[in-house]
């Protein structure tokens, strides 16, 4: 009835402490969490990770989501591109789960961004292990 009184009466309802900001930072991990998605579908990936790995990272962190490859791991230049993606990829992972745990872990939707991210990588790193784990067509 109050709030009802002091919208019709003109007066403004004020946002809740660090609106702003928070409204802010959770802008940027939708922008960043976009890219994440169009470079999947550069990688000829689904857009999204499936439930099921989103839940297996989401209390793991970045960089071991990052370890698929094996030490001493070389890739061929047949495999830049898909290896190039993997990098961005992760790196927009770490970017979002560092803005997630700044906004905390009661953020609902920082926190699910965080985890489908970390899948990402977990997904697009494979990817690039696996293109340099075949070998070369014979003849080249």
């Amino acid at each position: 009835m109050v709030i009802g009184g002091l919208v019709a009466c003109g007066g403004e309802i004020p946002p809740p402490p660090g609106w702003p900001k928070k409204l802010q930072m959770e802008n940027e991990i939708t922008a960043l969490w976009t890219q994440i998605r169009d470079w999947r579908r550069e990688a000829h990936m689904d857009l999204d990770p499936i439930r099921s790995d989103v839940f297996q990272w989401r209390n793991r962190t970045v960089p071991e989501a990052k370890r698929v490859c094996t030490d001493g791991h070389v890739v061929p230049p047949s495999c830049n591109d898909v290896c190039d993606l993997s990098v961005a990829i992760c790196d927009n992972a770490e970017a979002i789960c560092g803005i997630a745990a700044e906004l905390g872990p009661q953020d609902d939707y920082a926190q699910e961004k965080c985890a489908s991210a970390k899948a990402s990588c977990r997904e697009a790193k494979q990817h690039c292990c696996n293109c340099s784990a075949t070998p070369p067509p014979e003849g080249t």
